[in-house]
Order: C-alpha cells, then sequence, then structure tokens
C-alpha cells in the first residue's frame, strides 16, 4: 500500500548494521516449515512503513515479525507480531486470514485524475477556447 514495495531476501544474509537505518526498515525473510517468516528491524525515528497505516508513533526501537502461513487452497493465514517500547509495555499479534477472491484485483493507487480531473478538463478546455479565438 501507498507504493512502498519491500524486497525480502531470503539467502541467510543478516541484517544491516544497527547504524543503517530506514523508513521501511530492513527486512530478511526465512522459512519455518510451510511458514514464511519475514523479520523487519531498523527502522529509522521518522518510522513510515507498510505498518504505519495504523497510526501509532513508534520509532527506531520498533522490531516486526510477520507469518505467512498457508492453511488451504483459499486462505493464507497472516500474522504480525510488533514489540516496540517506546509505545506498548509488551508484544502484540494480530491474525488475519487472507481469502482469495475470484474477483480482478487492482492496485491502490492515487494520482492527480482522482480529485483533480474536473479542474485539469476545465484547464484544456480554457486552452482549446484561447487557442481557437487566435
Amino acid at each position: 500500500m501507498v507504493h512502498n514495495a519491500r524486497i525480502v531476501p531470503t539467502d541467510g544474509r543478516s541484517h544491516l548494521p544497527e547504524h543503517l537505518r530506514i523508513w521501511a526498515g530492513d527486512s530478511r525473510g526465512r522459512w519455518e516449515g510451510d511458514t514464511l517468516v519475514v523479520e523487519t528491524r531498523n527502522f529509522n525515528n521518522q518510522v513510515w512503513n507498510q505498518f504505519s497505516q495504523w497510526n501509532w508513533a513508534s520509532d527506531e526501537l520498533m522490531h516486526v515479525v510477520e507469518r505467512f502461513t498457508r492453511i488451504d487452497a483459499d486462505t493464507l493465514r497472516y500474522e504480525l507480531t510488533v514489540t516496540d517500547p517506546t509505545v506498548w509495555t509488551k508484544p502484540w499479534t494480530a491474525v488475519v486470514p487472507l481469502r482469495q477472491t475470484p474477483e480482478p484485483m487492482y492496485e491502490y493507487a492515487c494520482h492527480e485524475g482522482n480529485y483533480g480531473m474536473a479542474e485539469i478538463l476545465r484547464g484544456a478546455r480554457a486552452d482549446e477556447t484561447a487557442t481557437d479565438r487566435r
């Protein structure tokens, strides 16, 4: 969401050094049986990432562990555990079943046309009118 793509290495490489902190954090993936585990840390103090949609004021101490497990042909179990001692007294976990849909899936995107189309077209018509008068 919000065009924040992550590349999650699954080749066993280490996390970035502690002093290298980035907005989306540093993600690393590994397999535990049939579950893909993605661990993200090294956030900076301006945390703005795929988790910020939940609107908490985290900082560089945030640590996130996601687990993706296929539980049947149509369902993916998504589990998210967040540890951030600057915000909560203990880690918390959310579990969401993600169901496959037969409907087409579209990219979530905001762009000028979502709110400015009327003004864009009005300006284009004004330009055309001005050109016609010459």
